[in-house]
């Protein structure tokens, strides 16, 4: 069997972010009302340009579950979807733009047998740390609360991309600020695209 340079970095991608994980000295500032049970249905969010750490963070806040990670399509996406198997996560494919029906379907799932689904609200192409209004229609429509991982890398390497992409150094400090949200129902699209908004607001300096 052929080995290319792809496949191995595939291989070791999954190790070499567990142990950048480890070495990261984490702060974490919980919700005033703690974590929810995870038994309860959670979306666990993060921005795009901070999964590098936010995959790894939602194993440690519930190491007894195995949540579940949409992930895109796209080239990109099928070694990310590869590397987040490695790392004990089930996989949910697709975007706003591509297989939104099966995305649709299977957070409903999940969130239906009180599982934990991690997205990046500004995913996969942007805007920048904007929430899309899929992220929280699912939310109020599953009546899951949103947890919110507002994370800032003291130290990192900034990628020239969409995201803005971040690369924690080693031993960097890395600060979390967990915030539950619990999304109402809606009336109407102006008051869910008003209550997103208000979110990206919130949480855009993040």
């Amino acid at each position: 069997m052929k080995i290319t340079l792809e496949k191995i970095g595939k291989l070791l991608l999954a190790p070499l972010l567990n142990m950048l994980f480890a070495s990261l000295r984490m702060e974490l500032a919980m919700p005033e009302e703690g974590l929810p049970a995870a038994r309860r249905g959670i979306i666990f969010a993060f921005w795009h340009g901070s999964m590098a750490t936010g995959w790894l963070l939602v194993r440690r806040l519930f190491p007894d579950a195995a949540p579940a990670a949409v992930v895109s399509l796209s080239p990109d996406g099928q070694i990310l979807s590869e590397t987040l198997g490695r790392l004990g996560f089930r996989l949910i494919r697709g975007s706003s733009s591509r297989g939104r029906d099966a995305v649709r379907d299977g957070i409903a799932a999940e969130l239906g047998s009180g599982g934990i689904v991690a997205v990046t609200p500004d995913g996969p192409r942007g805007p920048i740390r904007r929430f899309k209004y899929g992220t929280v229609r699912l939310a109020s429509e599953n009546r899951a609360p949103i947890l919110f991982a507002d994370i800032e890398h003291g130290k990192s390497r900034k990628l020239r991309s969409w995201d803005k992409f971040e690369i924690p150094m080693p031993f960097s400090r890395v600060k979390v600020s967990l915030h539950l949200i619990d999304v109402p129902p809606f009336t109407s699209e102006e008051e869910l695209h008003e209550f997103a908004n208000r979110l990206s607001e919130r949480f855009a300096h993040a």
